[in-house]
């Protein structure tokens, strides 16, 4: 065998070995962004529950709950008014309207049957709902309400959060709210989106 057949060899399995490396490399980094997404969807809609929990409280109650205990119960045990409004105009002598409104309470619904329906939400679990999906030993989301106030008025305000993002790519000291863990409302403002949203 000659030099050059021998070259030609060491070149062509050279060039196989990094052919099937930046295969490897490319494939697995796709393959790990596409699980990153398909575990922070299923973190979302854990997320999307905890909020619907949080506003039945919330229209319940008055006011946001950071105790998950409190949260189980209502969403297990709690349950809506169904009310009906009637508003009746009456023409005073003067001219002048005056509005007579009545509020009759027609029944109740449960938190859990009105707001978790199967439809909407087939993974719902009460069990597992303050627990961020897929991670070993068991982490809750880290939930926070209180009240601050906006332009002299108290309101209340909530933000969950995961504490144990998936994407090494969140960081909580990130200046974008997209690149900070997955959460939804805000300490400083008052609003329930999603930083996903």
């Amino acid at each position: 065998m000659n030099n050059t057949k021998i070259l030609t060899i060491v070149f062509g399995i050279i060039a196989a070995g990094l052919a099937y490396y930046l295969y490897y490399t490319i494939n697995s980094s796709i393959e790990e962004t596409k699980r990153i997404a398909r575990h922070e969807a299923r973190i979302i809609e854990q997320l999307k529950m905890i909020r619907e929990a949080e506003l039945a409280f919330q229209s319940v109650n008055g006011r946001y709950t950071s105790d998950w205990d409190k949260l189980l119960a209502f969403v297990d045990t709690g349950r809506f008014f169904i009310t009906e409004r009637t508003e009746t105009i009456v023409t005073l002598d003067y001219g002048a309207d005056s509005l007579y409104v009545e509020i009759d309470t027609l029944g109740t619904v449960s938190v859990k049957d009105s707001v978790f329906k199967a439809s909407v939400y087939p993974r719902f679990d009460l069990a597992t709902l303050p627990y961020v999906p897929g991670i070993k030993p068991p982490v809750k989301f880290e939930i926070w309400a209180d009240k601050i106030e906006k332009s002299g008025v108290k309101v209340d305000v909530i933000e969950v959060y995961n504490p144990k993002p998936v994407n090494p790519e969140r960081d909580e000291k990130s200046e974008y709210n997209t690149k900070k863990p997955l959460r939804f409302g805000s300490r400083t403002s008052v609003t329930t989106a999603g930083n996903w949203e």
